[in-house]
């Protein structure tokens, strides 16, 4: 699908137009995401639910550039990802992604490894430094900068690596399943967190998650997909106010929006 019309790209933060991906060619072919359209406005939070191996994470790795589509379009901010079989730098640049493992360098600091997006592009080590310092204490890390991640626990290396996804001010934040392998109470911390920074730098955030309870909590919006090939079933508006508290999810409306969430991915069974 392409899209001509210039004021319709401009009106949303995130375009998806009937993206598709094939793995292979002929009878190994494996169709693993069909016709997904989807718009996002910024500052929107999404969450990706679906069952295993359906394609949540390609699907997240196409908007991010990392995976070329077989067919459709992506634009991020007015640009598509992809022109003439090239992928766009203006699309790109304001896109950081978070995975589930911290992929932090051993033999850097937390500092470091936080500013490292900045050294790479170059900038000058007293702000990288300054920067990398501030973001450290905006999500809990002041005092461990001069540390080693092999020193840190599994929930403060996520949080060195949420750090270094924000240092660049992106603009539209991917994370897929950065908080999955951590314990409950760790992972509800960082939730906290996220939400609350993703809100304060009004960033376009979509997340890749297995967790019901996890998406409803922090999404605007969560995009149910079917089983491979990924298809997007269904999109769950949540009614929630902002700001949200963990007293949130005994709520009975909550409870009643992940039996409604769990429906839609089981087919309503």
């Amino acid at each position: 699908m392409k899209m001509d019309n210039a004021a319709d790209i401009r009106a949303a933060d995130i375009r998806l137009a009937g993206v598709g991906k094939t793995f292979g060619q002929g009878e190994h072919a494996v169709r693993a995401i069909g016709d997904a359209t989807l718009d996002m406005q910024r500052g929107d939070f999404i969450s990706l639910l679906g069952p295993s191996g359906c394609g949540k994470t390609t699907l997240l790795r196409i908007i991010a550039g990392l995976e070329r589509p077989s067919e459709g379009e992506i634009v991020v901010r007015g640009h598509p990802v992809w022109e003439g079989g090239k992928r766009s730098a203006e699309a790109t640049r304001p896109v950081s992604m978070m995975f589930q493992e911290a992929r932090l360098f051993p033999w850097f600091t937390v500092a470091e490894n936080v500013a490292l997006p900045l050294r790479l592009r170059g900038v000058r080590k007293a702000e990288r430094e300054a920067r990398a310092h501030a973001l450290c204490e905006t999500v809990g890390l002041k005092g461990f900068e001069r540390m080693r991640p092999s020193s840190l626990s599994g929930g403060m290396r996520q949080r060195a690596s949420l750090a270094r996804a924000l240092i660049t001010e992106p603009q539209v934040l991917l994370l897929d399943e950065p908080f999955g392998a951590l314990d409950a109470m760790t992972r509800d911390t960082l939730n906290m967190e996220l939400m609350s920074v993703c809100a304060q730098a009004q960033v376009t955030t979509i997340l890749v998650t297995h967790s019901i309870t996890e998406a409803a909590f922090l999404s605007d919006r969560v995009v149910v997909l079917a089983a491979r090939p990924a298809r997007i079933t269904e999109v769950i508006e949540m009614p929630f106010e902002r700001p949200r508290t963990l007293d949130l999810q005994r709520n009975p409306e909550f409870q009643d929006m992940l039996v409604r969430l769990r429906a839609s991915l089981t087919g309503g069974h």
